[in-house]
């Protein structure tokens, strides 16, 4: 059987054309929502990005909408998965899965735009396009401000390890960048770094467990997790719901 022909990138994510950046994103984060959904929800682990049920749209559609009706630029769509890192490493508790996945990008969207563009749409486009009302998308951007401490920016250099990352990993292998080796050829040490699942650090020989919430390409030395904390009120009450509503049967 035949492989198909693999497309050629260019070397730089300024370069990139956007649709095939969002195919690159899409990817990496369809398999990390598929790794992460394997762990089973406890009281402090809900969050405001946790919607009742997976909406019905994929990740590529969403990222799709999200670029064709706000123009967001592809430093967005990149530091997207820095933010991911960065708020997973800091709240050990916090998970990206299909339950969270669709509002924590459409938020991380909004909030890039304002901090890294020049140009940006209104909270009430935002919230149009990603299927929220106005008023969850202002109170989800203070829950995610507060979880990322305001760290929004980062260096061109890690959004290119991103991009560098989101080629050499895609599922189907079909992408490659101008000048690196070609997919046949053997892979080095680095290559491994940044496969999905990619669980956090744990210490050695430690023994088999639950899956462990997976994140992209971390930089542990820059981020301090905050100590673990037991579930709020809210936090249980919202779990109880959870539980209420998978009894009911409901998707």
């Amino acid at each position: 059987m035949e492989q198909p022909e693999r497309v050629r990138l260019p070397e730089s994510f300024e370069d990139v054309d956007v649709d095939i950046l969002v195919q690159l994103v899409a990817d990496m984060l369809e398999r990390l929502v598929t790794h992460n959904d394997r762990i089973p929800l406890s009281p402090e682990a809900v969050t405001r990005f946790h919607s009742r049920s997976a909406p019905g749209i994929s990740i590529l559609d969403y990222l799709r909408r999200i670029v064709q009706f706000t123009r967001a630029e592809r430093v967005c769509l990149l530091i997207t998965l820095h933010y991911i890192d960065q708020i997973c490493t800091r709240i050990p508790t916090f998970t990206l899965s299909s339950l969270t996945c669709h509002r924590f990008i459409i938020t991380s969207i909004a909030v890039s735009s304002k901090a890294l563009c020049d140009a940006f749409s209104t909270n009430n486009l935002y919230a149009k396009v990603g299927g929220i009302p106005v008023g969850e998308l202002n109170m989800l951007e203070r829950e995610f401000l507060r979880m990322i401490d305001w760290s929004l920016v980062c260096t061109r250099e890690v959004l290119q390890e991103y991009y560098a990352s989101l080629v050499r990993t895609h599922s189907e292998g079909k992408f490659y960048i101008v000048g690196e080796q070609s997919q046949g050829s053997t892979s080095s040490d680095s290559d491994m770094d940044y496969e999905v699942p990619s669980s956090r650090p744990s210490s050695p020989q430690s023994a088999p467990g639950p899956p462990q919430a997976s994140t992209i390409l971390v930089d542990t030395a820059t981020v301090s997790p905050e100590p673990p904390q037991p579930p709020t009120v809210e936090q249980n009450m919202a779990y109880a719901e959870f539980r209420q509503q998978g009894r009911g049967g409901h998707g």
